[in-house]
Protein backbone atom coordinates (compact mmCIF):
# COMPACT_ATOMS: atom_id res chain seq x y z
CA UNK A 1 0.00 0.00 0.00
CA UNK A 2 3.01 2.34 0.45
CA UNK A 3 3.69 2.15 -2.81
CA UNK A 4 0.70 4.12 -4.23
CA UNK A 5 -0.99 7.09 -3.13
CA UNK A 6 -4.19 6.58 -1.43
CA UNK A 7 -6.95 7.08 -3.70
CA UNK A 8 -10.94 5.79 -3.87
CA UNK A 9 -9.46 3.30 -6.01
CA UNK A 10 -6.53 2.25 -3.70
CA UNK A 11 -7.74 2.96 -0.22
CA UNK A 12 -8.77 -0.90 1.19
CA UNK A 13 -5.91 -1.87 3.65
CA UNK A 14 -5.67 -5.29 4.00
CA UNK A 15 -3.37 -7.10 7.01
CA UNK A 16 -1.30 -10.17 4.90
CA UNK A 17 -0.92 -12.11 8.38
CA UNK A 18 -4.74 -11.75 9.00
CA UNK A 19 -6.61 -11.97 5.66
CA UNK A 20 -4.02 -14.33 3.57
CA UNK A 21 -2.27 -17.01 6.74
CA UNK A 22 -4.67 -16.51 10.21
CA UNK A 23 -7.97 -16.41 8.28
CA UNK A 24 -7.75 -19.29 5.55
CA UNK A 25 -5.84 -21.67 8.70
CA UNK A 26 -8.45 -21.41 10.59
CA UNK A 27 -11.41 -21.73 7.38
CA UNK A 28 -9.30 -24.78 6.79
CA UNK A 29 -9.50 -26.31 10.07
CA UNK A 30 -13.29 -25.65 10.20
CA UNK A 31 -13.70 -27.68 6.67
CA UNK A 32 -11.04 -30.53 7.90
CA UNK A 33 -13.44 -30.78 10.92
CA UNK A 34 -16.42 -30.86 9.35
CA UNK A 35 -15.17 -33.67 7.08
CA UNK A 36 -13.58 -35.38 9.58
CA UNK A 37 -17.18 -35.63 11.53
CA UNK A 38 -18.49 -36.55 8.34
CA UNK A 39 -15.91 -39.52 8.08
CA UNK A 40 -16.94 -40.65 11.31
CA UNK A 41 -20.61 -40.77 10.75
CA UNK A 42 -20.18 -42.15 7.13
CA UNK A 43 -17.81 -45.06 9.29
CA UNK A 44 -20.63 -45.47 11.64
CA UNK A 45 -17.96 -44.28 14.62
CA UNK A 46 -19.38 -42.46 17.78
CA UNK A 47 -19.96 -39.03 16.19
CA UNK A 48 -18.63 -37.17 20.02
CA UNK A 49 -15.53 -36.70 18.95
CA UNK A 50 -16.07 -35.04 15.29
CA UNK A 51 -18.62 -33.08 17.02
CA UNK A 52 -16.44 -31.59 19.67
CA UNK A 53 -13.87 -30.94 17.12
CA UNK A 54 -16.34 -28.91 15.02
CA UNK A 55 -17.49 -27.14 17.73
CA UNK A 56 -14.08 -26.06 18.73
CA UNK A 57 -12.71 -25.37 15.32
CA UNK A 58 -16.40 -22.81 15.12
CA UNK A 59 -15.32 -21.29 18.49
CA UNK A 60 -11.55 -20.56 17.26
CA UNK A 61 -12.79 -19.27 14.09
CA UNK A 62 -15.85 -16.74 15.95
CA UNK A 63 -13.20 -16.02 18.56
CA UNK A 64 -10.67 -14.74 15.48
CA UNK A 65 -13.43 -12.70 14.20
CA UNK A 66 -14.52 -10.83 17.02
CA UNK A 67 -10.76 -10.09 18.01
CA UNK A 68 -10.65 -8.43 14.19
CA UNK A 69 -14.07 -6.50 15.01
CA UNK A 70 -13.31 -5.76 17.87
CA UNK A 71 -10.18 -3.76 17.12
CA UNK A 72 -12.00 -2.28 14.12
CA UNK A 73 -14.92 -0.91 16.48
CA UNK A 74 -12.02 0.66 18.66
CA UNK A 75 -10.50 2.14 15.66
CA UNK A 76 -13.50 3.76 14.27
CA UNK A 77 -14.29 5.06 17.96
CA UNK A 78 -10.66 6.39 18.14
CA UNK A 79 -11.35 8.01 14.26
CA UNK A 80 -14.60 9.46 15.49
CA UNK A 81 -12.84 11.40 18.18
CA UNK A 82 -10.53 12.62 15.98
CA UNK A 83 -12.15 13.73 13.21
CA UNK A 84 -14.85 16.01 15.62
CA UNK A 85 -11.73 17.64 17.07
CA UNK A 86 -10.10 18.31 13.49
CA UNK A 87 -13.86 19.49 12.28
CA UNK A 88 -13.72 21.36 15.27
CA UNK A 89 -10.42 23.39 14.22
CA UNK A 90 -11.09 23.44 10.78
CA UNK A 91 -15.12 24.22 9.64
CA UNK A 92 -16.16 27.64 9.78
CA UNK A 93 -18.43 28.56 13.03
CA UNK A 94 -21.81 27.74 10.99
CA UNK A 95 -20.82 24.29 10.15
CA UNK A 96 -18.93 23.45 13.43
CA UNK A 97 -22.37 23.60 15.05
CA UNK A 98 -23.56 20.82 12.80
CA UNK A 99 -20.61 18.57 13.13
CA UNK A 100 -23.05 16.06 15.81
CA UNK A 101 -24.99 15.95 12.65
CA UNK A 102 -22.64 13.87 11.01
CA UNK A 103 -22.24 9.90 11.39
CA UNK A 104 -19.89 7.82 12.81
CA UNK A 105 -19.40 6.40 8.91
CA UNK A 106 -19.17 9.74 7.30
CA UNK A 107 -16.91 11.01 9.70
CA UNK A 108 -14.98 7.69 8.78
CA UNK A 109 -14.74 8.58 5.31
CA UNK A 110 -14.11 12.40 5.90
CA UNK A 111 -10.68 11.84 7.48
CA UNK A 112 -9.38 10.91 3.86
CA UNK A 113 -10.17 14.17 2.87
CA UNK A 114 -7.54 17.13 2.96
CA UNK A 115 -7.79 20.06 5.07
CA UNK A 116 -8.59 22.46 2.12
CA UNK A 117 -11.55 20.45 0.41
CA UNK A 118 -13.24 19.58 4.11
CA UNK A 119 -15.13 22.55 4.94
CA UNK A 120 -16.86 22.38 1.23
CA UNK A 121 -17.19 18.30 1.69
CA UNK A 122 -19.11 18.38 5.02
CA UNK A 123 -21.55 21.01 4.16
CA UNK A 124 -22.01 18.81 0.89
CA UNK A 125 -22.37 15.80 3.22
CA UNK A 126 -24.76 17.29 5.80
CA UNK A 127 -26.62 18.80 2.47
CA UNK A 128 -26.78 15.50 0.76
CA UNK A 129 -26.69 13.18 3.21
CA UNK A 130 -23.69 11.35 1.59
CA UNK A 131 -23.23 7.73 2.08
CA UNK A 132 -19.51 6.77 3.54
CA UNK A 133 -18.74 5.58 -0.38
CA UNK A 134 -19.75 8.82 -1.98
CA UNK A 135 -17.34 10.65 0.20
CA UNK A 136 -14.73 8.50 -0.64
CA UNK A 137 -15.51 9.10 -4.56
CA UNK A 138 -15.79 12.73 -3.58
CA UNK A 139 -12.57 13.52 -2.26
CA UNK A 140 -9.97 14.98 -4.48
CA UNK A 141 -7.12 15.11 -2.71
CA UNK A 142 -6.85 12.19 -0.52
CA UNK A 143 -5.12 12.49 3.18
CA UNK A 144 -3.12 9.04 3.75
CA UNK A 145 -3.73 6.78 6.71
CA UNK A 146 -1.54 4.09 7.07
CA UNK A 147 -2.31 4.05 11.03
CA UNK A 148 -5.20 1.67 9.94
CA UNK A 149 -5.91 -1.85 11.57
Amino acid sequence: MADQPQSYAHHTRWDPPFHFFILPVFLIVFIASLVHLGMRIYHHHHPLHGVVMVVIALAALMAIFKIRLNALKVQDRVIRLEERLRLATILPEPLRARIPELTVGQLIALRFASDAELPALVQKTLNEKLSRDDIRKSIQNWRTDDWRV
